[in-house]
């Protein structure tokens, strides 16, 4: 009976064993697919965020670039109006220069007339008083009226300023001239020192003394310099640019100081031209005005990038400068400054420019 009984459990448990087995396996199974599946979707999931990734980056980059080509959009339109304005004022210069040109030239050609038959008419009146020593008393009292002792002598000295005034003014209009130079757009060889004194010509005006200011010191330290390949007219705007730069520097710092302080440690305006490595020609412009803030100074040939008030400063002068040296000339254009002592610009192009005419 025991025996049965044992072989009944047996046979039980081994049934309970079983169906264990099976469930185990199940179970294993269901773990097994379970791992899988999760495997399956981590891997997707890790997918989606590469993908999103990628698409993050993409995004960064493209927006990256559209900000690139807005603002070179915004840099051309800049550079666009800027080189409109410049030809538009080297057209309005030179008609302007040619038609003072004429009347002046009228003037200066008859000055020497003018003064030969003054000095005819000078010496005819005083043969008169040597021949007529007592003439009527009409004569004697027109000549009290008039002064005619003044006369005589002023007369010479009014003709002597009208020829110093028209050789001044024909000296302007040929600086005009040189200045615009609308028939050297292209490239040719030129004389850099024409150009800066061409330029100092036409800044005169800020170059002078005033009620306020001693006047601006030019010291000329010019090398000796062949003709440079260059497009002339742009390179007097670059001129014109950091001239005009330097001249507002040295007023901004004279503002700061009396008329004696100014005396004692006049407004300079150094300019230095020498051949380098006999490839290269450097221009040196520097000044001892305030200086530039180093907090700033990276910021010089940014486009729209000005410390002057609204309505004075466009901020493109620099920039453009910049571009003209380096793209154009293919040279360098840099910059020294030690704030309350000055700001020296340094420009250094090719001697000989590739593409340029030989002429």
């Amino acid at each position: 009976m025991d025996n049965q009984d044992n072989s009944i459990q047996m046979q039980e448990l081994e049934k309970t064993n079983r169906i264990l087995r099976k469930k185990l396996e199940r179970s294993e199974n269901e773990r097994r697919q379970l791992e899988t599946d999760i495997a399956t979707k981590e891997f997707l999931l890790k997918k989606v965020i590469c993908e999103l990734e990628d698409s993050q980056t993409n995004l960064q980059q493209r927006g990256q670039e559209l900000e690139n080509t807005l603002d070179s959009l915004h840099k051309m339109q800049a550079q666009i109006i800027q080189s409109e304005k410049m030809s538009a004022l080297g057209q309005m210069v030179a008609g302007i220069a040619h038609e003072i040109n004429n009347p002046v030239s009228f003037i200066y050609g008859n000055l020497s007339y003018i003064s030969q038959y003054t000095h005819d008419l000078l010496r005819l009146v005083q043969l008169y008083h040597r021949y007529v020593p007592n003439p009527p008393a009409e004569i004697q009292t027109e000549r009290k009226t008039i002064d005619l002792e003044f006369l005589e002598k002023d007369a010479i000295m009014v003709l002597h300023s009208m020829n110093i005034g028209t050789e001044r003014i024909r000296e302007i209009v040929l600086s005009l001239r040189n200045f615009s130079r609308l028939d050297e757009t292209e490239c040719k060889a030129v004389d850099i020192h024409e150009g800066i004194d061409n330029t100092l010509m036409i800044l005169q005006h800020r170059l002078k003394a005033t009620d306020k200011s001693p006047g601006v010191q030019i010291i000329r330290e010019y090398g000796n310099l062949s003709h440079v390949e260059c497009y002339a007219g742009q390179l007097n705007q670059v001129f014109m640019n950091i001239l005009v730069n330097a001249l507002d520097a040295l007023e901004e710092f004279n503002a700061k100081r009396t008329y004696q302080e100014i005396r004692d440690n006049p407004s300079l305006i150094a300019i230095r031209t020498s051949v380098v490595d006999l490839q290269w020609v450097k221009i040196a412009i520097a000044d001892n005005g305030s200086g530039i803030p180093e907090s700033i100074q990276k910021q010089i040939f940014n486009p729209f990038f000005t410390t002057k008030p609204v309505g004075k400063g466009t901020g493109m002068g620099m920039a453009i400068s910049y571009q003209i040296i380096t793209e154009k000339h293919g040279g360098k254009l840099e910059f020294f400054s030690t704030p309350e002592k000055g700001t020296e610009f340094v420009i250094q192009i090719p001697i000989q420019q590739e593409g340029c005419p030989v002429i």
